[in-house]
């Protein structure tokens, strides 16, 4: 299966670099190419990529406006790009619906391996600093309404269990191993405790998670 990418980055080195990386590597397509944020909106919409690597500085329109108006239309899943300093954008885009972040000082095949991941509906969170990123944003928000809280009391036991693990930073695999049950079945809770939360990614599930302080 190819990968259809649209790459959403205001430097031309940078856009150009990346753009390389992925044409060069088997399975991927890039389908387009936008300089801001309000170009990067139309061509996802237009050209509905599987995934957008989203840039959050970007001039016109900045990635966490993009990154929802993307979210919200069903246009492809997003993958942001930041800085080393994980910028407070990020925490934006996060609550956007974006599903996951990569530094920009990633490796390679860190960034195919990134892409492929949240294609496949994984989400970003294994990598150490994600979870130092949401259990920081977690802390720095922890403003929880009633009807998320009544939402989590209706999961199952076993499904709280595993949102817990997704707020960790676990992924399906980890998940599966830790709570002793097959990789598939860690799948179905998964969706079916977005389904229920009404949650548009993995991230935002992990950050409910840490904002209600569940632990595993």
């Amino acid at each position: 299966m190819t990968i259809r990418v649209l790459v959403a980055e205001d430097q031309a080195a940078v856009r150009a670099a990346l753009v390389m990386i992925l044409r060069a590597e088997p399975g991927f397509e890039v389908v387009g190419q936008a300089a801001d944020g309000e170009e990067a909106v139309r061509l996802a919409l237009e050209l509905r990529p599987d995934v957008v690597l989203m840039d959050v500085q970007m001039p016109r329109l900045d990635g966490v406006s993009a990154t929802r108006e993307v979210v919200a239309a069903g246009a492809g899943q997003v993958l942001v790009l930041t800085t080393f300093d994980l910028d407070e954008y990020v925490y934006g885009a996060m609550r956007a619906g974006a599903a996951g972040f990569l530094l920009k000082d990633l490796e390679a095949d860190t960034l195919v391996e990134g892409i492929r991941t949240v294609a496949r509906g994984d989400g970003m969170l294994a990598p150490s600093v994600t979870r130092r990123l949401i259990g920081a944003f977690a802390r720095a928000e922890r403003q929880v309404g009633p009807e998320a809280r009544e939402a989590v009391a209706g999961l199952t036991a076993r499904e709280r269990e595993v949102l817990a693990c997704i707020g960790a930073g676990l992924s399906n695999s980890e998940i599966a191993v830790r709570l002793a049950m097959a990789e598939a079945t860690t799948k179905t809770h998964v969706s079916r405790i977005l389904a229920k939360l009404r949650l548009r990614s993995r991230v935002q599930a992990a950050i409910l998670a840490q904002d209600l302080g569940l632990t595993m």
